[in-house]
């Protein structure tokens, strides 16, 4: 059963890998450079700051920080110690095949740290600013969706890795706002009494 879920993810990867076209490369290598998203950052920053004020900001900025380092250390868990899936740039099968974008391939890839980091940041921010920007979840997650299939498109990841990175990362930034909204509550109950 594993060995056909593993067939069908790499036939779902050549399928969406060999969509692209050297017309759209240099848009999906900026998607997928961490650098690409400060301005997205930025903005996220100015928006926390006017609501939560420079003590809340930086409350769920070591949040944020401490999100994205569970989601690249539970990454290199699965991929260096747990799985040690190969990336489809490092199978000799699939390279006449594919299309090999990215400026570099990785060893292994099962998970997508950069899906994991990316969707945990979208569920953890988004979920902080719902209520006064409603539509703001939606774009994030678009945001870690782009950055999720950017890295199929560059033909470093396979879907499942990207899945279970967008899964995990999910998982890890709703946790983080639940813990940052009883750390809000305890916070309040305490300086309220």
């Amino acid at each position: 059963m594993i060995e056909k879920l593993l067939e069908y993810d790499t036939e779902l990867f050549l399928f969406l890998n060999n969509l692209g076209t050297e017309s759209w490369d240099g848009f999906w290598q900026t998607v997928t450079e961490k650098w690409s998203s400060i301005p997205l950052y930025f903005i996220l920053l100015l928006l926390i700051y006017k609501h939560y004020k420079l003590k809340g900001t930086l409350v769920i900025l070591i949040s944020a920080a401490l999100l994205i380092t569970a989601t690249d250390q539970l990454a290199n868990l699965f991929k260096y110690v747990l799985f040690q899936r190969p990336r489809p740039c490092r199978v000799e099968a699939l390279q006449e095949v594919m299309r090999f974008v990215a400026d570099g391939c990785g060893r292994y890839g099962y998970f997508s740290a950069h899906a994991a980091s990316s969707m945990g940041a979208a569920v953890f921010l988004g979920l902080i600013l719902q209520k006064r920007y409603k539509y703001l979840p939606f774009l994030l997650l678009l945001w870690a969706v782009m950055t999720a299939y950017s890295r199929i498109y560059l033909g470093v990841h396979y879907p499942l890795d990207i899945i279970t990175g967008m899964f995990f990362g999910g998982l890890l930034g709703l946790a983080f706002y639940k813990i940052q909204l009883l750390g809000q509550k305890k916070f309040t109950t305490t300086h309220q009494a």
